[in-house]
């Protein structure tokens, strides 16, 4: 079988490496798959997925000048997705955005005097209170560390025997 752009094929690993893994294909040919195309899912260690003598199948992603050839098994598993023309439409961000203010009309004004009650939204934090919590934490992870090392260096405070 002929190696193109876009094939799927089975494929046995070879060898692994702190980047990804190599997969031989047959016919004495070798190819790459980096480990951000392993899994859909993040990959820390790629041995936690992969093992020397897994067979897998592989989608050829691109074939180098030099003859490196580019793996991905995430796009071999996943489902054949339709093209961009067949999915449906998004939403024009015009008309969500006349519909925004449409309901900010509806909403009580200054005076507590509502023309219409407000539909209630499902409640989501919005990126001020994901900040502030954000900063919380880090600030007590930041004062830990520091009453944690200030001893160790010697620095003011610091234990003496």
């Amino acid at each position: 079988m002929s190696i193109e752009v876009g094939v799927k094929l089975p494929g046995k690993v070879s060898g692994i490496t702190n980047f990804g893994a190599f997969v031989d294909l047959g016919e004495g040919k070798t190819g790459l798959v980096h480990i951000s195309e392993v899994s859909n899912s993040f990959v820390k260690d790629i041995n936690d997925v992969l093992t020397v003598g897994d067979e897998v199948e592989v989608k050829v992603m691109t074939i180098g000048d030099d003859g490196k050839i580019g793996l991905s098994i995430k796009r071999a598993n996943e489902e054949e997705r339709p093209a961009r023309d067949q999915r449906p439409p998004k939403k024009d961000f015009k008309r969500q955005n006349n519909n925004f203010r449409s309901d900010r009309n509806d909403r009580p004004d200054r005076s507590g005097n509502s023309r219409k009650p407000a539909a209630s939204a499902p409640k989501k934090e919005g990126f001020d209170s994901l900040m502030s919590s954000f900063l919380k934490d880090s600030d007590e992870r930041l004062s830990s560390i520091k009453r944690n090392t200030e001893g160790k260096r010697g620095g003011r405070g610091g234990r003496r025997s």
